[in-house]
This record gives C-alpha cells, structure tokens and sequence, in this order.
C-alpha cells in the first residue's frame, strides 16, 4: 500500500498492510513548523518519511472574521526601552486593542479583557456576505492550486485547517476572563458562535465543491473544554458548531481529523456525538489523563485514534526508550483504528541531536515493527 491507501484506509475502518505513521511534517512551508523539506538537518527525515509515513499537507486560508466597517488598525511604538505593537479594532466610536511586547510579556494584553469587551466584540458585523467571502478566497485560490498540483498525491493528502467558530474568541480573550464569561455571558457568546458558524459554513461549502482537500483538520475542541470551562461549557460552544461543520465535510464524501491536547476522557464521549474520522492526539498522565486502552473502551472502533508519544520524549528519552515506547504502543492499538504520531509537530527550528536520533529511531522502528501488529 502507498501512504496514501493506508491513510484513508486507516481513516475508514479497514485493514492496513502495516500501522500508518503520521509525523505531522509540513510539505509547504507553514508559520508553526520548521521547513523540514529544506532544513539541514531535518531535510534527510523529511525524505525517509516520503517513503514510510503519511504525508498530510496543512494549509490554511485568511479570510477576515468582521465586514469592511469594522477598521484595524496597526500602532507601533517605544515606551523607554521596549518596542510594543498595539492591534486596534474600531467600530462606530468604539475601540478596543491588543498590545504584544517581546521583551516582557507583562506588557502584553488580549483583545477582550473585560465584560464591556466582550460585548463590545460580540456585537461586530461578523463577515458572512458569500461575494466578499467568495473574492477573497478567489484572491488566495491560486497560490493553493499551485502547491496542491505540486503536491504528489500517493504521499498522503492535501488538509485544510479551516478553523472552527470558537477559535477567534479564545485567541482574543483574556483566559481567566473567559472562564467567568462561560457562566456569565454564555447565551451571548453561544448566538455570536451561531454567525461564525454562518461564515464558517460559507468557507467550508467554497473549498468543497472545488474539490479542494480530502482531509480537514479542525483544532476547536481543546479552545473550550475541562478544567478551563466546564463540560456543559463544552457541548454548547463546541459540539453542535463542529458537529455541523463534520456532517458538511462528510456529505461531500471527505474525512475530518479533530486534534485536541489535554485532558480528554471526560468529554471523550462526546467526540462520538461529532462524529470525526480521526482524534489526534490522546495523550496519558501526567500531560493528560486517558491512555489509548482507556480511550478505546470509550470510542470502540468508531473512531480513528491518532498519536500518542509525546514530542517531549524526542527530547529526552534514548533510543532504547523510544523504540520502546513505539513498539508498546503498536501494541496497545493491535487491530485497532489506529495511526502512530508525536502529539506535536517539528517547532524546534535548532534541533538538538536528541530529536533528530529520536525522530529516525521513531519512523524506523514503526516501519520495522508496524507490519507486525
């Protein structure tokens, strides 16, 4: 099989000639991840992992979240010795910003620190006019089209990262805030999810009926989940909006992977209630706090499960540790649905030895050992 058969075979429940392996490195550049296709250092696991691993090609599109009137404006300027960026949102009389400041993150505030800003943000024109939306997306199309032609299909898949409704609110909030607004200004912030979701809807039905993706990558679900807001929290702000975003994905014949970090086995069940095709990354204690075993008994052979070694054990373990921690978790998803990955993709853009040695004892052992299980 090429990696792309196991890929989507792995996706839909079948029998694989051995485990499919995922590292999550990128194919095009990507502002999150190290260019492993031209690093030094990484560009030789980049090439075995063509042969041996699933190739997922992430990419993402901008389209802004507000109308035309609502105005951004940049601001850059020194307080003594440190440089601070200021990003203002305006609307009719009203303003609210977000200051960053490299040098010492006490200078640094969310967009929504306050009530009045929340409020303030909930009641911006979020943008859900299709021409406007459609331009847009027609403007980026281009460039896409480029690097999906380039792209070499038996590699594995073109993914798009969309986004999900809840993901501009948690980016621009103040967390402890928004912990509070999850009791106190829910009703407002669920109806303001409900005209993302409209957008949302819009970006996604684009990308679908060009044929654009077979996989879409959906990071929401950890934005709005326990300890952070309760689990009710979670099935009013994230399961119906991803739920009508996977069933989407789903009538144009496409797969849906859902990633999540943290503590999961509380909302695990709910993940059935969306309905994904993939969940990476479940991760045990002490980062979180189910096992694979754990999350088997829950999702049975529902859903496709994907991980689970974490990028800190590349790190830190030997090669001994590492190959043992491969072969115990081939193990543990024996005839499971099951794909192999580290929770975390190649951010290191100075590697230390450690991760490259891991790395290769990582994708060697998988390759040696998955056709056995």
């Amino acid at each position: 099989m090429t990696p792309r058969q196991r890929l989507f075979a792995a996706l839909e429940g079948s029998p694989t000639d051995r485990t499919p392996v995922w590292l999550l490195f990128p194919y095009n550049p990507t502002g999150y991840y190290v260019d492993v296709r031209t690093h030094p250092r990484y560009c030789p696991l980049f090439e075995r992992s063509l042969e041996c691993a699933v190739t997922l090609n992430r990419r993402n599109f901008r389209v802004p979240l507000h109308t035309p009137e609502v105005a951004q404006r940049r601001e850059e300027f020194r307080e003594g010795d440190l440089e601070l960026i200021r990003q203002h949102v305006e609307y009719q009389g009203h303003s609210i910003f977000s200051q960053t400041c490299v040098a010492d993150s006490f200078k640094n505030h969310r967009l929504l620190n306050s009530p009045e800003d929340l409020e303030f943000f909930c009641s911006l024109p979020v943008e859900t006019n299709p021409d406007r939306i459609q331009a847009t997306l027609d403007n980026l199309l281009p460039e896409y089209l480029r690097e999906k032609e380039a792209f070499p299909p038996h590699y594995g898949a073109m993914m798009l990262d969309l986004g999900e409704p809840i993901g501009p609110l948690y980016g621009s909030s103040n967390l402890e805030e928004y912990a509070i607004w999850s009791l106190t200004h829910d009703d407002m912030i669920v109806a303001w999810l409900q005209r993302v979701l409209e957008r949302c809807r819009l970006i996604y039905r684009y990308c679908l009926e060009r044929d654009l993706a077979d996989v879409y990558f959906m990071v929401g679900s950890e934005l709005a989940s326990p300890p952070l807001v309760s689990r009710s929290t979670f099935q009013r702000w994230i399961v119906p909006f991803a739920r009508d975003l996977i069933d989407l994905v789903h009538s144009y014949g496409k797969k849906v992977i859902q990633h999540y970090h943290g503590q999961i086995a509380e909302i695990l069940p709910d993940f059935l209630d969306m309905q994904p095709d993939g969940l990476h990354t479940i991760e045990a204690p002490p980062t979180g706090d189910c096992t694979m075993p754990q999350a088997y008994e829950v999702v049975g052979d529902r859903i496709t499960l994907i991980g689970n070694v974490q990028y800190d054990e590349f790190r830190s373990a030997t090669t001994e540790q590492m190959a043992a921690s491969v072969t115990d978790l081939l193990e543990e998803c024996r005839d499971r649905r099951f794909i192999l990955s580290p929770t975390a993709g190649p951010f290191d853009p100075d590697p230390p030895e450690s991760i490259i040695r891991n790395y290769r004892v990582f994708l060697e052992t998988a390759w040696e050992y998955g056709n056995e299980f």
